[in-house]
């Protein structure tokens, strides 16, 4: 039981709260892109958030170092995962753009060389921290919890989709259709920094595209 208090209360505080903020309007952010606000939020939740996850898994397990080491599989599995959260996300836009729906806001592509630096670094750490808690800490951790692979898997992305739920009902359905995919992944080949990578790399294609065709 205590083992899913601390996953509860970690989800809560590093990720549901931030959501439940945006969805009652108190969190809200205009849709402009400011270095100023992306610094702040790496100092002062991302590197710590995840300085607290690492430190727990550390403190708690006995960690196997393959599972952490980049090798090989970080490479099959990044190689297979950005292209497939690609086709999600296109699949999704698309479906949303026939039928129809309210679709989260994307905040404005950056303007200049220093606002493209910071969001790379932004969307490389905060999919660090996405995959450190959603993918290893919770699927590495599944016997302590008791769970099976696929239970696993679904208690990971129900987690992951009910902190996208303020995107709107089609982010809500990428965060699930792409939250299984990755858990998938991870279970397949036991690669955080691949699918990490491809994470923070879907997550800049999307700024790309919008300062493409936005």
């Amino acid at each position: 039981m205590g083992i899913y208090v601390e996953t509860l209360i970690l989800y809560i505080l590093l990720f549901f709260s931030g959501s439940a903020a945006v969805l009652t309007g108190a969190g809200a952010e205009a849709a402009v892109f400011s270095v100023r606000s992306e610094v702040v939020k790496l100092l002062f939740y991302c590197i710590p958030a995840l300085a607290l996850i690492w430190h727990l898994i550390i403190k708690s397990w006995k960690i196997e170092y393959f599972l952490i080491k980049p090798g090989r599989k970080d490479l099959t599995s990044g190689l297979i995962t950005f292209p497939c959260l690609l086709i999600i996300g296109f699949s999704v836009t698309a479906a949303a753009s026939i039928i129809g729906g309210t679709q989260a806001q994307v905040i404005q592509s950056p303007s200049t060389a220093v606002e493209w630096v910071t969001l790379c670094v932004s969307c490389f750490l905060f999919a660090y921290l996405e995959e450190s808690y959603f993918r290893f800490y919770i699927l590495s951790k599944r016997e302590e919890l008791n769970l099976s692979p696929q239970a696993a898997l679904i208690f990971s992305t129900a987690l992951f989709s009910i902190c996208h739920i303020y995107e709107g009902p089609w982010g809500f359905l990428n965060a699930v259709i792409s939250g299984t995919f990755l858990c998938f992944i991870f279970l397949r080949y036991n690669s955080l920094h691949g699918i990490a990578i491809a994470h923070g790399l879907y997550n800049i294609s999307v700024y790309i595209l919008n300062a493409i065709f936005g």
